[in-house]
């Protein structure tokens, strides 16, 4: 991906609590695959029980590829193997609501750690 070197590497967009009352934003740059995301999202469905509402911000659309083992170098691109999603710092990848504050922060903090990126949870602004 080509980019501008003079413009700061931050989120430009979804940097905001939109939906929820609580949401994870990242804070730290990371491509993020598919199985990372829905270990996240597993562990903040099982949190929130029944009650809770929950929006997943990001999704993975960008295929990667990979080589088999033992594959000499040259012979081409390897197959496409799964997909996924280029996070910036500030870029927020889950909401909820519907809990309490303490249970919504316990549960994305949880989330946060299952991703290879830093993240924070923050609240949304009144």
């Amino acid at each position: 991906m080509r980019r501008n070197p003079k413009r700061a590497l931050v989120a430009s967009r979804g940097t905001t609590v939109a939906f929820g009352s609580h949401g994870l934003k990242a804070m730290t740059h990371a491509r993020v695959r598919s199985n990372q995301l829905e270990s996240a999202r597993k562990v903040v469905v099982r949190g929130l029980g029944k009650n809770g509402k929950f929006w997943v911000r990001v999704f993975p659309d960008k295929p990667f590829t990979q080589k088999p083992p033992e594959v000499k170098l040259g012979k081409g691109k390897g197959d496409p193997v799964g997909y996924e999603v280029e996070i910036w710092p500030g870029r927020v990848l889950f909401e909820v609501d519907g809990v309490g504050a303490t249970e919504a922060i316990e549960t994305l903090t949880k989330a946060g750690k299952k991703l290879p990126l830093r993240t924070k949870v923050v609240s949304r602004m009144h």
